[in-house]
């Protein structure tokens, strides 16, 4: 079995690595081989002489398959920031063909890849190239994660448009509840079930 699945949301803070990771120990219960990816970080820390970011520190807890910190997240930047802003700070490109090799290498070494966006689809990482695009050049299942808050319908929405204008393949979506006192969760939900018609909700 070869599969991926990139990981997507609404926003930064709303759920990714969590359900990234879920996915991650599920697969490996059943006895993949599975291997977490970040290819774009910003907020790090160093650690051991490298630059390491929680979520990608997570990812790679979770996962069972031993991977070069390279291949997992090729760009990871110090400031916790828009990428695009802290590739400039740090005078660095990133380059699209650096993350689309990182992958294939990935999918050498593993049954399953899991590859985790940063923030939302349309965050730039640089003038010509968006989450969004990286997610269609890799070409592999979507799973949404949509932070439940207040605002978060507008957010989901706005995101389903760019994935069904962009023909991106969406596999199932996720209400992750970060908000626990969140007013109105089940209208919310409901509304949200009724504008995803079709598409899985997925539990974690």
């Amino acid at each position: 079995m070869k599969q991926a699945f990139f990981i997507t949301g609404t926003d930064t803070g709303i759920g990714k690595t969590f359900v990234a990771c879920q996915l991650i120990r599920q697969y490996v219960a059943q006895g993949y081989r599975v291997v977490g990816m970040k290819p774009i970080a910003a907020g790090c820390d160093l650690v051991d002489g490298q630059w390491v970011n929680e979520d990608v520190k997570l990812l790679m807890q979770a996962s069972n398959v031993d991977a070069p910190l390279h291949w997992v997240n090729p760009y990871c930047f110090k400031a916790p920031i828009a990428p695009h802003i802290a590739a400039q700070q740090e005078n660095i490109a990133i380059q699209l063909e650096v993350i689309l090799q990182a992958y294939q290498a990935l999918t050498e070494l593993a049954d399953i890849v899991v590859v985790e966006g940063a923030g939302g689809l349309l965050v730039p990482l640089h003038a010509e190239l968006t989450i969004a695009e990286l997610a269609a050049a890799l070409n592999i299942p979507i799973i949404f994660v949509v932070g439940m808050r207040l605002g978060c319908i507008n957010h989901a929405l706005l995101s389903l448009e760019v994935m069904q204008a962009r023909h991106l393949p969406i596999q199932g979506w996720v209400a992750n509840p970060i908000e626990p006192a969140m007013q109105c969760y089940a209208e919310n939900l409901a509304t949200l079930q009724q504008h995803f018609k079709g598409i899985p909700q997925l539990q974690c």
